[in-house]
């Protein structure tokens, strides 16, 4: 055999071997990786509450990070609400995040539908109006002071809607027959009971810590919803992310499907898991009887609920925090249907 031939040869052997060993590396094992095969990493955003506990798990329990695999970095950031989390997107400083609809109708509005994608649902559930015990019904909160999370986020949206539909004003600005008064959630339960503010439209588990602080709940936002089932928390991805590293949602979303099984089927172990990630996060664990308290009133679903999401668009219009928006293109489902089928469970229809 010539010595060109097996120069040619031993080429073809070399550039097999490479390639074998490419597919042992990433492909057999399912594990995702960037597009030259390398390691990537993803920054995910999500909040410290209970509404956020799909996220808080598969943090927690290593859940995401065994379904991304070793070629992937799991980087994380926690948020007090939407806006924040949108704007660390916007700034290329995260790359996904679980976050509430109105947040993320936001960011699909300001980018012309370019920005963003949901690619699965969370939560729903877990808001309510918390109030002083003399506050009986809406009458009563004229001239009172009422906390939600960020002025524009889902809780703020849902409480302007709900005083406009009793014929209430409140302005932006803090002023109208009611004040809104924005504020981080960790504050609301020290200005509560110093008396600064006489309720808050709220998410878990500040429902139930200003509840356990001698308040009532005048509303639980499911009563508001058909069926009492509303979108609290889904999954976005920037479409930046997703186009280059398809194979890395894919696996986040595989990891927020397993999250929200062992929600399911392991309800002690989870609540234990979310008061100690949330003890990392704020230096103190969430009390377990308080959280079991709270998951009575959170259904975890990987549906997005999108017709829940419209209305909520719907909401923010009227209440003037937004402009009407077209919402086409905002799901990709594929990858939770996907992922959902293997397994085993009913996919869910693309918006």
């Amino acid at each position: 055999m010539s010595s060109l031939r097996l120069r040619t040869l031993a080429a073809a052997v070399a550039l097999a071997t490479a390639t074998v060993g490419a597919l042992t590396a990433c492909g057999d094992t399912g594990e995702a990786a960037g597009a030259d095969g390398g390691p990537v990493t993803l920054r995910l955003g999500y909040f410290p509450n209970i509404t956020h506990a799909s996220a808080v798990v598969g943090v927690e329990k290593g859940i995401f990070q065994d379904k991304l695999g070793s070629n992937v970095t799991l980087e994380t950031k926690t948020f007090n609400a939407g806006p924040a989390a949108v704007e660390a997107l916007f700034s290329d400083a995260i790359d996904a995040t679980y976050i509430g609809p109105n947040p993320t109708v936001n960011a699909h509005s300001k980018s012309n539908g370019e920005a963003v994608r949901v690619v699965s649902g969370s939560a729903s559930g877990g808001v309510a109006l918390v109030v002083k015990p003399e506050i009986n019904g809406v009458e009563d909160l004229r001239g009172k002071k009422i906390a939600t999370p960020q002025l524009g986020n889902t809780q703020d949206v849902a409480f302007r809607y709900w005083l406009k539909e009793k014929g209430l004003t409140a302005t932006k600005e803090g002023g109208g027959d009611v004040s809104i008064v924005p504020q981080e959630n960790a504050q609301t339960v020290e200005t509560f009971t110093s008396g600064a503010i006489q309720g808050a439209w709220v998410p878990e588990p500040f429902v139930s810590r200003l509840v356990n602080a001698g308040g009532k709940v005048l509303v639980d936002e499911r009563d508001l919803w058909p069926d009492g089932k509303f979108v609290i928390t889904n999954l976005i991805v920037s479409t930046k992310f997703l186009k280059a590293h398809p194979d890395v949602v894919k696996a986040l979303v595989a990891g927020q499907v397993a999250a929200n099984d062992h929600l399911h089927k392991n309800e002690a172990d989870s609540q234990k898991a979310i008061s100690d990630h949330i003890g990392k996060i704020t230096g103190k664990p969430l009390d377990p009887e308080l959280i079991a308290q709270a998951w009575k009133t959170i259904e975890f679903t990987n549906d997005p609920i999108a017709s829940s999401l419209a209305t909520g668009l719907d909401h923010a219009v009227a209440v003037e925090l937004t402009q009407p928006v077209d919402l086409k293109g905002l799901y990709d489902l594929s990858y939770l249907n996907e992922a959902l089928k293997a397994a085993g469970e009913a996919e869910v229809p693309q918006p």
